[in-house]
């Protein structure tokens, strides 16, 4: 349900608060920026139309990602998003990041974890504001390993989803990281290679989450629940058309999602790479199905061993699997370990979700 004023008055918020500085003075160094944070300017505006296009990508199908009616039995004012939409905000707060940092190019950088924290849904007409962070820093696996924060809140500062990234982004002055620079100008959208990096405020100061519970689930009920079910097995398929699609959705500028010659040079493949936030958006379809309700979700973690392959002319079956591994009857939270396997490959090393059963 859409924050109010007042709801917000039990919601302590620590976000920081815009300081003197400004963003867009000389770029830092990685280690330099580790601790900083800066709010982008303008904000989020969530589009009905936007939900429903998100929805159909990560192939979420409940009626409240679609049916304004159903949205209105449930108690909400507007459609909600699905639980990974926020994805959709990850590309300007990117570009953001790159446009502070020196010698650093985020465009090809691959996603290794990513944890959410989901305080409350998504909501039509949501203003949504981004406190983007580099946490912290190093060097490995041939490139820079970074775990960026970013701090998602709405028009009356109430917290939406805080999102944990780390990301492997290769140096520009390693083979691979020369080879695709020297492709990028010729395959990247001209508004990656032109375009202004969205405006920030420097407020580096802190930022720290906080809960917001939503209205009442009318999902799985709690007491049909028990530790160590399985959820029900459900296979999920995408074609090349839902990358390309994905890809424009999200403005994921990275060409290993569309471009099989950028995704030779990584040495994956065969095929292009699905995206870290597709697939994870699939596991939380996959969730929110079993829970009945969208809205069930309050966390989820994911570390991937393997990207998911797709081969133009092919279809990928991405197959989900769950279990129940912990049941908190009183508070109806249940933690739920989930696998997702391709070809019998796995794709998550390890991922988990907090889900809130009725």
């Amino acid at each position: 349900m859409a924050a109010t004023v007042n709801e917000c008055l039990d919601t302590p918020v620590t976000a920081p608060e815009p300081g003197d500085g400004e963003g867009g003075g000389a770029a830092a160094t990685l280690g330099e920026m580790v601790g900083r944070q800066f709010r982008l300017r303008d904000h989020y505006e969530v589009g009905r139309e936007k939900v429903r296009e998100y929805a159909r990508a990560v192939q979420a199908e409940h009626r409240l990602h679609f049916d304004d009616e159903a949205s209105a039995a449930h108690g909400l004012p507007r459609l909600i998003a699905p639980p990974t939409f926020a994805a959709l905000l990850a590309a300007p707060a990117q570009t953001a990041l790159t446009d502070q940092l020196s010698g650093c190019d985020l465009t090809t950088a691959v996603q290794t974890q990513q944890h959410l924290e989901l305080h409350r849904p998504i909501v039509v007409g949501d203003r949504l504001s981004s406190t983007i962070a580099l946490r912290s820093h190093r060097e490995a696996f041939g490139g820079d390993l970074m775990l960026v924060d970013n701090y998602i809140r709405d028009q009356y500062g109430c917290p939406v989803v805080t999102s944990h990234t780390s990301v492997i982004a290769r140096s520009g002055g390693s083979d691979i990281g020369r080879a695709l620079s020297a492709l990028n100008p010729t395959i990247l959208r001209h508004d990656v290679r032109n375009g202004a990096a969205p405006e920030v405020v420097d407020v580096t100061g802190g930022a720290a989450s906080a809960r917001a519970e939503t209205s009442t689930l009318r999902g799985l009920d709690r007491r049909t629940a028990a530790v160590g079910d399985a959820l029900p097995t459900r296979q999920f398929r995408l074609s090349y058309g839902d990358l390309v699609h994905y890809a424009g959705l999200s403005g994921d500028p990275n060409p290993i999602h569309w471009y099989e010659p950028a995704t030779a040079l990584t040495g994956l493949g065969p095929g292009v790479v699905a995206h870290g936030m597709l697939t994870m958006g699939l596991g939380a379809s996959y969730l929110t199905g079993w829970a009945r309700d969208p809205r069930a979700l309050r966390e989820y973690s994911v570390r991937w061993t393997s990207p998911a392959l797709v081969v133009p002319g092919r279809l990928s079956v991405i197959e989900f699997t769950g279990k129940v591994a912990a049941l908190h009857r009183d508070s109806g939270l249940a933690t739920v370990a989930i696998g997702a396997t391709q070809n019998g490959r796995r794709l998550f090393g390890r991922a988990t979700a907090t889900v809130k059963l009725g």
